[in-house]
């Protein structure tokens, strides 16, 4: 069965997910000479880089989507459906989604990334991810839950197994997961517990390689790891987990730590539709590319963002998987889908590097755009600014920006809600 959409004498152009490159391409479309078509299996827009403070009761998740709908409202020959995609059929130029098939002339995967636990089942079962706003939202009730459970433990064994915190991986999500949790420790946690000794909390940063932000300056480098440790984190580096009993971490040195609170921050692998031949996936499960973003040179599938490899000389593994990258190669695309129909020659993708940032808890983060690097306060306002230029949506703006008004003046986050109690795999 098709999928029936209004007939139209343009070429469908097909995108699938609304990640920051599908979103953008979608709307440097507009007016073009295309019918876009856009799949998700959401409804909904997702503000990725702010994920881990809707884990840590800082933001609503309703402040951080947006609806695909009305983010596309009055925009002529656009359409959206709200399905699974499933496979591609290349040589019929189709994919078949859970609510039926659907033709293109051009396709976009915009897929982005999930988590990549690198194939270790037990981790994959026990530990907490947060790629999307229902794993976040799960990871905020775990949170609440077990200091729940930690007033009614019966031993100081059990007590310290649900107040100590893992976070795996030094990347820009795990120091900003790791801070946020520092200082619900030491500003929102004591009052809403009286009762127990939050002292007794540990938040713990695990990264196998030398250093956390690899991808920073190493001044920056250390500038984070030192505001994580005013925070009261402990930082471990040169340290790799290998088992987790879902009570127990194991690392790889064989030491062992009392912990039901795994959060996995350690690694990302492409969201990928079967229909690919092997030979465009590399390891990490993201498609190789031209620097046209023409997957094996195909003139009419494209990939974009997290779930494109481009190796140019100065990227010889890809570009970076971040949203300014997504963000550009939507554009590009866009430009080229209408070069391509004007027959015009295409343009290569020349990435635009910003620069990158990350925070560290409030008056700390670290920021850098070529040789100027620099953090605290300065670097916390500049990451503040970019991110509510950022999200989708006038009110998404006003809301985010009260609440952290909020926050700053109160030391406070008023969003400690279990709206949907989570309750861990192995007690399913």
């Amino acid at each position: 069965m098709s999928i029936q959409f209004p007939k139209s004498e343009y070429p469908r152009v097909v995108i699938i997910s609304c990640g920051f490159g599908g979103l953008q391409l979608a709307k440097s479309l507009n007016g073009a000479p295309f019918q876009v078509v856009m799949l998700d299996k959401n409804n909904y827009h997702t503000f990725q880089p702010l994920l881990y403070q809707v884990a840590t009761s800082g933001l609503e998740a309703d402040s951080i989507a947006y609806p695909i709908r009305k983010i596309f409202k009055g925009q002529k020959n656009f359409h959206f459906r709200w399905c699974e995609v499933k496979s591609l059929v290349a040589s019929d130029n189709k994919i078949i989604t859970n609510i039926g098939e659907v033709a293109y002339d051009y396709l976009v995967m915009a897929t982005g990334t999930t988590t990549n636990f690198f194939g270790n089942s037990e981790f994959e079962q026990k530990a907490m991810p947060m790629k999307s706003v229902t794993e976040a939202l799960n990871l905020r009730s775990l949170i609440l839950q077990n200091f729940e459970k930690a007033l009614l433990a019966n031993t100081d064994e059990e007590r310290q197994a649900l107040m100590n915190f893992v976070v795996v991986g030094g990347g820009p999500t795990g120091v900003e997961l790791a801070g946020a949790l520092s200082e619900l420790k030491n500003h929102v946690l004591p009052n809403d517990y009286p009762e127990l000794d939050l002292k007794q909390m540990r938040v713990i940063l695990v990264e196998s390689g030398n250093e956390l932000l690899q991808a920073f300056n190493q001044t920056n480098q250390q500038r984070a790891k030192t505001y994580l440790e005013e925070l009261g984190a402990e930082v471990r580096l040169q340290k790799g987990v290998s088992k987790f009993d879902g009570r127990t971490i194991e690392f790889k040195d064989g030491e062992k730590l009392l912990s039901k609170n795994l959060i996995w921050g350690a690694g990302i692998k492409g969201v990928l539709i079967d229909g690919f031949d092997e030979t465009v996936i590399n390891p990490r499960k993201r498609l190789l590319v031209n620097d046209y973003c023409q997957i094996n040179n195909q003139t009419n599938i494209f990939a974009i963002g997290d779930v494109a490899c481009m190796v140019q000389p100065n990227y010889p593994n890809g570009h970076p998987q971040v949203a300014p990258v997504a963000i550009q190669m939507g554009e590009l695309v866009a430009q080229n889908l209408i070069r391509q129909k004007e027959g015009k020659s295409l343009q290569s993708f020349n990435y635009n590097d910003k620069g990158s940032m990350a925070t560290v808890g409030r008056n700390r983060a670290v920021v850098e755009a070529g040789k100027i690097h620099f953090g605290g306060w300065l670097g916390w306002l500049v990451w503040m600014s970019l991110h509510l230029m950022l999200l989708v949506g006038f009110r998404n703006r006003i809301v985010v920006f009260i609440n952290w008004l909020w926050n700053y003046l109160s030391y406070d986050r008023n969003i400690r809600l279990i709206i949907r109690p989570f309750t861990p795999k192995e007690e399913n």
